[in-house]
């Protein structure tokens, strides 16, 4: 699933490519993905320009003219490609937006799971998880007073935590594994078992794991792809992730692979200790 540094990306990408643009016709090949109702968003969103797009957490935000917005969730597989009009539909493509420069928007789902919602501008807040989305991993945002307080307040295992979008928005499975080996926390450590310093580099590492990964257009593990069709280089940097039986880069113990959260994780068995007093 695309996380923060992929949509991040996907958005940048997006704003030199389309931003300015205005929306001539809209084709829905999959109703069911968009709300409302085919018909009707076609039909809202026609001539409509394209004026920003923003992110909050895993979400794309695209700000049209006269206060309309679309809420669009990339799910696990989502992706968005500009091409000329005349290319052929790929089997995927399953909401086409026609753009004013015989270019075509279009977003491309294998799985069919992603969601695009309408919205008056200003309300796009209540849309689905934005309702009860956390603050943004940034320095100005995740406070480490806040940060304290939410390990603090809560007995959770790690992993489960890093993963809740409504306490931190963006994070999923990869950078979880990640920052938690930069930050040398078992996933399975309980929340309000940190100490102090722990909780400090914790954030740090969130910050640091983000910024790079933005840096190298995402990660690319499966079928990710940014907004011009290239794959990101992040996974070139991976620590632990999908490492598991490999030596771990700081001190050369294999990687190891549990389940946790029901999800797959991964860590250093010597960096990353369980002890009885924080299990």
């Amino acid at each position: 699933m695309p996380e923060l540094p992929e949509v991040e990306t996907v958005r940048r990408g997006l704003v030199g490519l389309v931003e300015g643009r205005t929306i001539q016709r809209v084709v829905v090949r999959y109703p069911k993905m968009v709300t409302p109702e085919a018909d009707q968003f076609a039909a809202e969103l026609k001539n409509k320009t394209i004026e920003t797009i923003r992110r909050r957490g895993k979400y794309l935000i695209f700000d049209f003219s006269n206060q309309l917005s679309m809420v669009s969730h990339l799910r696990m597989e989502g992706k968005y490609a500009v091409v000329d009009r005349d290319q052929p539909y790929n089997k995927h493509d399953h909401v086409i937006f026609e753009l004013d420069d015989g270019q075509d928007l279009r977003y491309n789902d294998t799985r069919k799971f992603g969601r695009m919602v309408l919205t008056p501008t200003g309300q796009e807040m209540q849309v689905g998880g934005l309702k009860t989305i956390g603050p943004e991993p940034t320095p100005e945002t995740l406070t480490l007073d806040y940060l304290t307080k939410a390990l603090r307040s809560r007995k959770r295992v790690m992993k489960s935590f890093l993963l809740d979008q409504s306490l931190i928005a963006g994070l999923g499975n990869i950078y979880a594994d990640e920052v938690l080996w930069l930050s040398k926390i078992h996933p399975q450590r309980q929340s309000n078992s940190l100490t102090d310093a722990e909780i400090k580099l914790l954030r740090e590492s969130i910050f640091a794991e983000l910024n790079e990964a933005i840096a190298a257009k995402g990660t690319t593990v499966f079928s990710y792809l940014d907004a011009t069709g290239h794959v990101g280089s992040f996974q070139n940097q991976l620590h632990v992730y999908h490492r598991q039986g490999l030596p771990c880069p700081r001190c050369q113990t294999p990687i190891e692979q549990i389940k946790v959260a029901q999800r797959s994780t991964h860590f250093c068995p010597h960096c990353q200790v369980l002890t009885p007093e924080n299990d």
